[in-house]
């Protein structure tokens, strides 16, 4: 098992964002964490990838205890993510952006990069081909010269997936990949979570556009008020009742 939640807890002072949840994610599999606005996926998100400390419950990734693991140790164990509202160096070009996601992975010193040193020259290299391949990956390349905030909206989103796979994860976490994209683009972004997949990708993914979550998880997680209130397939999820008057129906009637 890639990575397994168990009895994961956060409390902010009275308020408990996320309560007693626990799942497993199967190496190559699409998770889909749902559920209405407040219900806690964000801060789970947090808490897998160490944004937050969790206030009890533990977290396993690859058979090791990262439950205390400060944020930058847990992503360079492999897990990465992308953020509800977009995360960018915006004054920086696309390439820039990307080349941050694989820098984590740098062993070279000050020392090194003042000096130009031959491990940092090779590092360079080697961290702005990651940035090509992953840019490529995305559907990008070509804009690798443009200042990022200029880029469209959808194009942001490529990239900030193209900066998650340029640090090689074994983990994504994409938080509302979609968000403020069009229907077309919707779909253009459902054939790219899927590509990601067919690649060897395990994703866990946040989202609110229900057409896209049911029609790319393999299994999904409901949250309500911070509480896990079902699990399942897409079929199981959907045609349960706790899920259609929590969420689904709320949606329809929305």
């Amino acid at each position: 098992m890639l990575l397994r939640v168990r009895n994961i807890t956060k409390r902010f002072g009275g308020l408990v964002a996320v309560d007693d949840v626990s799942f497993d994610v199967p190496a190559g599999h699409i998770k889909a964490i749902i559920g209405p606005n407040g219900a806690g996926k964000s801060t789970l998100f947090n808490l897998i990838s160490g944004f937050y400390p969790s206030t009890s419950g533990s977290l396993r990734f690859e058979d090791a205890d990262i439950t205390h693991m400060p944020m930058h140790t847990i992503a360079r164990r492999g897990i990465a993510r992308t953020f509800q509202t977009t995360s960018l160096f915006k004054h920086q070009t696309v390439l820039d952006n990307a080349m941050m996601g694989y820098r984590m992975h740098a062993e070279s010193t000050l020392f090194d990069a003042l000096l130009r040193t031959p491990r940092a020259r090779r590092e360079e290299a080697e961290t702005r081909e990651a940035a090509f391949e992953a840019l490529n990956f995305a559907g990008i390349e070509p804009l690798a010269a443009r200042i990022a905030g200029s880029i469209p909206q959808e194009a942001q989103k490529r990239l900030a997936i193209a900066i998650a796979v340029a640090a090689k994860p074994k983990l994504i976490l994409l938080d509302e990949p979609v968000a403020g994209v069009t229907s077309e683009e919707t779909l253009e972004h459902a054939a790219l979570i899927r590509h990601m997949a067919r690649e060897g990708y395990t994703i866990c993914l946040v989202e609110h556009k229900m057409s896209l979550v049911m029609g790319l998880a393999d299994s999904i997680v409901v949250l309500h008020h911070g509480k896990k209130i079902a699990e399942g397939t897409p079929g199981e999820v959907s045609a349960d009742p706790a899920v259609i008057e929590a969420y689904l129906g709320a949606a329809t009637h929305a």
